[in-house]
């Protein structure tokens, strides 16, 4: 992509985001000029993106944090509650998620909700990193990081389909929550928590019956 690229940076560190614009100032191609706006949480990220398309110069590419502050109204609770909205305003921009968050069931449910152009981990990122995922992300999205690349193999290659709910149930026995507060956390029965327990006990072929058993077998697979 040449000529003028219009990017949103959403992000509430300031120090951060100055990274990320260096780092893009310092390694665009020089067929580019980079026109780059700055939002430290939900509010000033909506107000940025209505701007753009009141001024008819809709943006290009967004960068979204997933933890931001929440919107003042209450309506969007993080950057993924803003990256769904954006994807309805602006559809043609580009969205670029970064997150500290590297749980398998955070990475599948941005990818679910999202589908990002991009998606790198924090914890992960280098700035020839941020570098090439900027020039992937133009030409030839979607651009992911090691951690969510190798995420994405361990569950491609597994034969095992578990549903949102069953990941959620996955992922909340892993944080410690028992088997009768689950169902409070999913709008179900405990009879049918019960039931789908039993169910991934048999997909992930746990022999002793045991919850830990079940969470370890999830884990090396890539569901937790």
């Amino acid at each position: 992509m040449e000529g003028t690229i219009r990017i949103l940076m959403i992000d509430d560190h300031p120090m951060i985001i100055e990274g990320y614009q260096n780092t893009l100032l310092f390694t665009k191609k020089d067929n580019q000029h980079l026109e780059i706006d700055i939002a430290n949480n939900c509010d000033e990220a909506i107000y940025y993106m209505d701007k753009s398309l009141k001024t008819a110069r809709p943006y290009d590419v967004l960068f979204v944090d997933i933890s931001l502050p929440p919107s003042t109204d209450g309506t969007m609770s993080s950057g993924e509650d803003l990256a769904v909205h954006a994807r309805t305003i602006l559809p043609k921009a580009k969205i670029v998620i970064l997150t500290m968050f590297n749980e398998s069931y955070r990475i599948h449910n941005i990818i679910q909700t999202i589908d990002p152009d991009g998606f790198l981990i924090k914890s992960d990122l280098t700035s020839s990193e941020l570098a090439s995922a900027f020039q992937a992300v133009l030409n030839n999205p979607p651009f992911y990081s090691g951690t969510v690349n190798s995420y994405l193999k361990k569950t491609i290659t597994s034969d095992i389909y578990v549903d949102e709910k069953n990941r959620k149930i996955l992922h909340l026995l892993s944080q410690g929550v028992k088997t009768k507060n689950l169902a409070e956390h999913l709008d179900l029965s405990l009879s049918a928590v019960e039931k789908r327990k039993k169910q991934l006990k048999s997909l992930f072929v746990v022999e002793d019956g045991e919850d830990e058993t079940l969470i370890n077998e999830a884990r090396k697979k890539g569901f937790i």
